[in-house]
């Protein structure tokens, strides 16, 4: 488990509970909603630009541009996956609260699209809950997949005005809990088995475990900044501990899975040339795998809970193609999406906050958890905009 000095500094939007800024939240909380934070999607060709204005905000990109990631979507008729993925989301955990006997509704909002956070911030209010947990769709540590969800319900609080009235916490990244990780677990063992039995050798398998790149100043600042997880920080640091039991857990169930090799890959850059992102890119990795004697590979969406534009688009479009071009074998294994190990672990997360579960008794699938429920000073900044007021974590 990480080791960090408490600092019990106050936290801002915070429950009572959470607001000294204790790593773990050992005591029970009431808390009267749920609010599942999303990324959000268009839902048709006219949505398109606008929606990804939102996401580059700030960013001075003109439309021109904008264009050029906008034939991902346009190609999928303008729609992207995710908000339908939210929907059943909510969905299959307002069934699994329910069949716990657990009276917690359940709030949607996006940071990019409609629904947006504000609104179901507003809703939760309306109806008189206050004290809202959150559960961000994104489950590892970096600036886009949880500080920048933290500033969202910040900045929703401050617009609505509800600062000071509504509260948020945030449920702990859960990257290693063990209904995020048993779902990867399962499609890299049917996909290296499917292979064996094709009549694949081990040595001629390799298993890409892809994830979104990220910019390498923004992932050398993920996590807490008084530990030292390397030259890709938290965010590369918690990817390369869950591949590493997810390949452990298949070898266990498949003997020849042993001889097995597997990488840690990259995708969906998005920055400009002369920025240093994270790689190595998944295409690029697999344009060299014939070269390694490698005939059929496992692409992993290791980094995504369901299927993405980036996931539909980056790999079942682009790397497959990638495969196809150099003769190799291919298959995407699933990602968690709504498979009920992962809707009863995020079930699990709620009730551990819930009735203050002791950390020392938190599931987790690696050295690294569990995570804190409580963000510490600094982490995850964003090198180009600095410190925005966020909630969940100590202020910097």
């Amino acid at each position: 488990m990480v080791s960090v000095t408490d600092r019990p500094e106050p936290v801002p939007y915070a429950s009572a509970e959470a607001s000294r800024g204790a790593p773990h939240v050992e005591v029970p909380v009431a808390y009267d909603g749920l609010l599942l934070a999303g990324f959000g999607g268009p839902e048709g060709q006219d949505d398109v630009i606008p929606f990804l204005r939102n996401v580059t905000r700030g960013r001075g990109i003109p439309d021109e541009r904008l264009e050029e990631v906008a034939h991902h979507y346009r190609h999928f008729g303008g729609v992207s996956p995710i908000n339908a993925q939210n929907r059943a989301l909510k969905k299959a955990l307002e069934a699994e609260l329910a069949a716990r006997g657990i009276d917690l509704p359940v709030y949607w909002g996006n940071r990019n699209w409609a629904p947006y956070l504000a609104d179901a911030v507003q809703d939760a209010a309306a109806a008189g809950h206050t004290k809202l947990l959150g559960l961000a769709t994104s489950a590892y540590s970096s600036f886009s997949s949880c500080r920048q969800y933290r500033e969202d319900f910040a900045r929703a609080l401050e617009e609505t005005g509800l600062a000071g009235t509504v509260t948020i916490d945030k449920i702990r990244q859960y990257f290693d809990h063990p209904g995020f990780v048993q779902p990867f677990i399962d499609g890299v063992r049917d996909a290296v088995a499917g292979f064996l039995e094709a009549g694949f050798a081990p040595n001629e398998i390799r298993v890409l475990f892809s994830t979104h790149s990220v910019p390498t100043a923004d992932a050398q600042r993920s996590g807490p900044r008084d530990i030292d997880f390397g030259e890709g920080g938290a965010y590369e640091a918690q990817h390369l501990a869950v591949a590493e039991v997810v390949m452990d857990a298949v070898t266990a169930e498949i003997e020849q899975a042993g001889g097995v090799g597997w990488n840690l890959v990259y995708q969906s850059r998005s920055g400009p040339p002369t920025q240093p992102w994270l790689e190595p890119d998944v295409n690029d990795v697999i344009a060299e795998l014939p070269d390694a004697g490698v005939r059929a590979v496992a692409i992993v969406p290791l980094g995504f809970m369901s299927d993405h534009m980036e996931v539909m688009w980056d790999l079942d479009t682009e790397a497959m193609e990638s495969a196809e071009e150099v003769g190799i074998r291919a298959v995407r294994t699933p990602t968690p999406g709504v498979d009920p190990m992962f809707v009863r672990g995020l079930v699990d997360l709620v009730e551990e906050r819930l009735s203050g579960t002791p950390a020392s008794e938190r599931p987790h699938r690696t050295a690294l958890g569990p995570w804190f429920d409580v963000c510490r000073p600094a982490c995850c900044e964003n090198v180009r905009a600095g410190f925005k007021p966020a909630a969940a974590g100590i202020v910097p």
